[in-house]
Protein backbone atom coordinates (compact mmCIF):
# COMPACT_ATOMS: atom_id res chain seq x y z
CA UNK A 1 0.00 0.00 0.00
CA UNK A 2 1.43 3.34 -1.02
CA UNK A 3 -0.78 5.82 0.84
CA UNK A 4 -0.65 5.47 4.62
CA UNK A 5 -2.72 8.55 5.52
CA UNK A 6 -3.25 12.22 4.69
CA UNK A 7 -2.21 15.17 6.84
CA UNK A 8 -4.12 18.34 7.62
CA UNK A 9 -1.45 20.53 9.19
CA UNK A 10 -1.49 24.31 8.93
CA UNK A 11 1.07 24.23 6.13
CA UNK A 12 -0.87 21.53 4.29
CA UNK A 13 -4.05 23.62 4.47
CA UNK A 14 -2.20 26.63 3.00
CA UNK A 15 -0.87 24.42 0.17
CA UNK A 16 -4.38 23.16 -0.48
CA UNK A 17 -5.74 26.69 -0.80
CA UNK A 18 -2.85 28.24 -2.76
CA UNK A 19 -1.53 25.37 -4.91
CA UNK A 20 -4.52 22.97 -5.15
CA UNK A 21 -2.38 20.29 -3.43
CA UNK A 22 -2.75 17.79 -0.61
CA UNK A 23 -0.18 16.21 1.69
CA UNK A 24 0.01 12.44 2.12
CA UNK A 25 2.29 10.19 4.17
CA UNK A 26 3.39 7.34 1.90
CA UNK A 27 5.60 4.27 2.00
CA UNK A 28 9.30 5.20 1.91
CA UNK A 29 10.03 2.63 -0.83
CA UNK A 30 7.63 4.16 -3.35
CA UNK A 31 8.68 6.57 -6.07
CA UNK A 32 6.79 9.56 -7.51
CA UNK A 33 5.33 7.63 -10.46
CA UNK A 34 3.90 4.93 -8.22
CA UNK A 35 2.46 7.51 -5.80
CA UNK A 36 0.87 9.43 -8.70
CA UNK A 37 -0.72 6.30 -10.15
CA UNK A 38 -2.03 5.16 -6.76
CA UNK A 39 -3.61 8.56 -5.97
CA UNK A 40 -5.22 8.77 -9.43
CA UNK A 41 -6.70 5.27 -9.27
CA UNK A 42 -7.75 5.37 -5.61
CA UNK A 43 -9.49 8.76 -5.67
CA UNK A 44 -10.36 9.05 -9.40
CA UNK A 45 -8.56 12.39 -9.83
CA UNK A 46 -6.01 13.90 -12.23
CA UNK A 47 -2.58 14.53 -10.65
CA UNK A 48 -0.25 17.11 -12.21
CA UNK A 49 2.81 16.85 -9.96
CA UNK A 50 4.18 14.93 -6.97
CA UNK A 51 6.96 16.25 -4.73
CA UNK A 52 8.38 14.05 -1.99
CA UNK A 53 10.57 14.54 1.05
CA UNK A 54 11.64 12.69 4.19
CA UNK A 55 10.75 14.63 7.35
CA UNK A 56 12.50 14.70 10.72
CA UNK A 57 10.25 11.88 12.00
CA UNK A 58 11.60 9.67 9.17
CA UNK A 59 8.28 9.66 7.28
CA UNK A 60 8.02 10.16 3.54
CA UNK A 61 5.71 13.06 2.69
CA UNK A 62 4.20 13.51 -0.75
CA UNK A 63 2.81 16.87 -1.82
CA UNK A 64 0.35 16.01 -4.59
CA UNK A 65 -0.77 18.80 -6.92
CA UNK A 66 -4.08 18.26 -8.70
CA UNK A 67 -5.46 19.43 -12.04
CA UNK A 68 -7.72 22.50 -11.94
CA UNK A 69 -10.70 20.24 -12.75
CA UNK A 70 -10.12 18.52 -9.37
CA UNK A 71 -10.28 20.96 -6.45
CA UNK A 72 -8.13 19.74 -3.55
CA UNK A 73 -10.75 21.14 -1.16
CA UNK A 74 -13.34 18.69 -2.52
CA UNK A 75 -11.02 15.72 -2.04
CA UNK A 76 -10.10 16.95 1.46
CA UNK A 77 -13.80 17.06 2.33
CA UNK A 78 -14.24 13.57 0.92
CA UNK A 79 -11.33 12.36 3.08
CA UNK A 80 -12.85 14.17 6.10
CA UNK A 81 -9.84 16.47 6.53
CA UNK A 82 -12.07 19.54 6.49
Amino acid sequence: MTIKYSLATEKAIRKMESDNALLFIVDKKDNKKKIKKMIETTYDVKVINVKTMIDCKNRKKAYVKFDSSTPAMDLATKLKLM
